[in-house]
């Protein structure tokens, strides 16, 4: 028995800072072997390849410029409004859609583990086109005065047909409530998941209600999911290419557009994957940055 508790010891005394150090030092290894088969494979043929479409001067058989390039940039700008659109809003409705399954009142809570239920059991793209095209079923009943009158009352020049008739309410709207029923379960277990002594304690300090949760439950849960917040931002940026489907010229609108224009299959995935890489790197370093900032005590 004590040689079993000797050879246990050394495994016992480990500490969770080496186990996270050895982790760290196995993911650096993995992206070093990577990056030598990316520049080993990947980066030669790409050297190779037509690139020329890129070019603003570049000019097609029948003497159009169609500047590809540009295109591509405002693609990668659309795909960007559409991922920080549906993140920002998507996360403000999952905090109240968590908490209330945590709190209560039960209707409310059933409500929202019903919303989170159907949101998790149907696809996106069922989603989008349920929105896009299932209410575009019930245009044709909104009165004409109505349809033609400005949304600012005369103010804006954009009126309500110009609104409906337009893919980008649709898009964004099922993407928000698909992320805040995805958002909306996780933060449901980070509010559970926040320690009863520290609510405990906030309520010694004769902190009311409101304040408790925004001095320490919120600040706590949030920093709780922001690994898996991370996970779920990435997944909704892979899942941004579906909104071409609904005629939003994303970047992968335009990537479709450059393969069939110029029957070239290769460069122009390669191109689309190289700025997914890149946007999922940025997202990933801003939640990281973002976790060390979101205090965990007050």
């Amino acid at each position: 028995m004590a040689d079993v508790a000797a050879t246990t010891a050394p495994i016992k005394n480990l500490s969770q800072g080496t186990l996270i150090t050895g982790d760290i030092s196995d993911l650096k290894k993995i992206l070093r072997l990577y990056a030598i088969v990316v520049a080993v494979a990947v980066i030669p043929a790409a050297i190779f390849m037509r690139w020329d479409w890129l070019n603003p001067s570049f000019q097609e058989a029948t003497g159009f410029f169609p500047q590809y390039g540009l295109m591509f940039l405002k693609g990668t700008i659309n795909t960007l409004i559409v991922l920080a659109v549906s993140v920002f809003f998507g996360f403000l409705l999952a905090i109240p859609i968590g908490l209330v399954q945590v709190t209560g009142p039960w209707p409310l809570a059933w409500l929202a583990r019903g919303f989170c239920t159907v949101i998790r059991g149907t696809p996106l793209l069922v989603q989008l086109w349920l929105f896009y095209y299932g209410i575009g079923e019930f245009l044709p009943l909104i009165p004409r005065d109505v349809w033609n009158s400005d949304i600012l009352f005369g103010l804006s020049g954009i009126t309500v047909k110009d609104i409906l008739i337009s893919a980008w309410p649709y898009a964004l709207l099922a993407f928000t409530l698909n992320f805040a029923g995805y958002e909306g379960e996780i933060m449901r277990g980070a509010f559970a998941g926040v320690p009863k002594g520290e609510l405990e304690a906030a309520k010694a300090f004769g902190m009311s209600k409101n304040k408790m949760l925004r001095r320490v439950w919120l600040p706590r849960a949030i920093h709780q999911a922001l690994p898996t917040l991370t996970g779920e931002v990435v997944l909704q940026l892979q899942s941004t290419p579906l909104v071409a489907t609904v005629t939003i010229a994303d970047a992968f609108f335009v990537n479709t557009k450059v393969r069939q224009d110029l029957l070239i299959p290769y460069e122009p995935l390669m191109m689309l994957a190289l700025l997914y890489m890149v946007l999922t790197a940025i997202v990933v370093l801003i939640f990281g940055r973002l976790e060390k900032l979101v205090p965990t005590k007050r």
